[in-house]
């Protein structure tokens, strides 16, 4: 999509156009065109129409309710923010004192509608020009044209002593082909820009990729890792006054009824949302020892933000492999951290031996969990044979440098 399409769209007739779109969105895209073309609608803004009526389906999982009403493009919305994550994010800045913000490279403003809705004003920046144009119809949009306003520049070069908070998403995918950077320094803003800011602005927050790299995290600032409902979906670090401790790992459900909701009214969402958070310094070792009876699996979060340590004193658990994050207890610790397992059988990993124990559990149906293990989990379940009426959870993993197998089922 370029300009003059967007402009089309903003149009009745492309108004128009969006609404029959809308309708048949979602089924077989040549009928969808044949009845879009069949109502008279020209075939560019038909295209553009349905190309927004399918990232308007999509962007319901990220953004709820709200991407009904939305312009969005399909790289912005693969980088945009789950609205819980925003949300969650602008009281948090909310509640540390922020009133003005600098969104660097706001994108389709994802985050800026959250910290508008929570009653920050945002001054967002963003050097895509059509980004830019659909950033502010999305504000107009969500009633907050006046909170959220939008530049079409250089992030780089915006006067950042006008605000006293900054946030910065840098693209890390490559402008016209969408694929992404792992380079920091090849960020847009560049990574020595971005580390900068927190010089410059008392406040200041950057949105990173989960696997970053933690010797790229500043020592005095505050790094956090953030899953939804189980699923690891982005890291922040929290830099000048917001840092609070070195490592976090925020654990957050979707609100009920609500999926991906942006700004739920202020100070609401995060109590609807947030399920913990555990905080550490990132830098322990959980001590080892022997499989015991129940297995706790973190959360991704606590794994990437290096706090399986805490998590082990917690639960009073060891690891029985210093390079596994399995945790091991001799009790079900109540926690939301951790999935926890009832381990019944450990074997070292043998096809045969396990093929045997199986049958004589007569177990027909298996989740496969693994770590530590190059075993490919569907070509596993094709080899076992499976034939039996119970259900069971298979650990591939190691114990004490051993490839071992665990038998195991969920506890409540």
């Amino acid at each position: 999509m370029d300009l003059d399409q967007f402009a089309a769209l903003r149009t009745p007739e492309g108004s128009a156009a969006l609404a029959a779109a809308t309708e048949v969105a979602g089924g077989d895209p040549l009928v969808a065109a044949g009845a879009l073309r069949s109502a008279g609608v020209p075939a560019g803004l038909a295209a553009a129409a349905l190309t927004q009526a399918e990232l308007r389906r999509r962007a319901v999982g990220k953004f709820g309710p709200a991407a009904a009403g939305m312009f969005l493009t399909r790289a912005g919305l693969e980088q945009a923010t789950r609205g819980v994550v925003a949300a969650r994010r602008a009281e948090r800045l909310r509640a540390a004192g922020v009133r003005t913000l600098a969104d660097l490279g706001c994108g389709l403003g994802a985050d800026a509608l959250a910290a508008a809705r929570a009653g920050i004003r945002v001054y967002g920046v963003e050097a895509d020009p059509l980004t830019a144009a659909m950033a502010a119809a999305n504000a107009e949009a969500a009633g907050l044209a006046e909170a959220f306003t939008v530049e079409c520049g250089d992030a780089t070069t915006f006067d950042v002593t006008r605000v006293d908070a900054a946030f910065c998403d840098p693209a890390r995918r490559r402008a016209g082909t969408g694929r992404r950077i792992f380079d920091p320094n090849a960020y847009s803003p560049p990574w020595d820009f971005v580390l900068g800011l927190a010089e410059r602005v008392p406040h200041t927050v950057v949105k990173v990729a989960p696997g970053l790299d933690h010797a790229l995290i500043p020592a005095d600032a505050e790094a956090e890792w953030v899953s939804v409902a189980g699923d690891l979906v982005e890291a922040a670090l929290w830099c000048g006054r917001l840092a609070g401790v070195p490592r976090r790992a925020t654990l957050l459900r979707e609100p009920a009824g609500l999926p991906g909701a942006v700004g739920l009214p202020a100070g609401t969402a995060p109590a609807a949302a947030l399920a913990g958070q555990l905080t550490g310094s990132g830098a322990a070792e959980a001590a080892v020892g022997p499989v015991r009876r129940y297995l706790h699996d973190p959360d991704p979060a606590v794994v990437r933000a290096h706090l399986v340590a805490e998590l082990a004193d917690a639960l009073d658990a060891t690891l029985a492999d210093p390079s596994i994050a399995y945790l091991y207890a001799d009790a079900p610790g109540a926690t939301p951290f951790a999935r926890c397992l009832e381990v019944t059988d450990v074997l070292p990993f043998s096809l045969k031996r396990l093929r045997a124990l199986l049958r004589e559990r007569r177990v027909g149906r298996v989740e496969i969990l693994k770590r530590g293990s190059a075993l490919e989990p569907e070509k596993l379940r094709r080899d076992l044979r499976l034939a039996g009426p119970e259900p069971a959870s298979l650990v591939l993993t190691r114990v004490a440098g051993a490839p071992t197998v665990l038998l195991c089922r969920p506890v409540g």
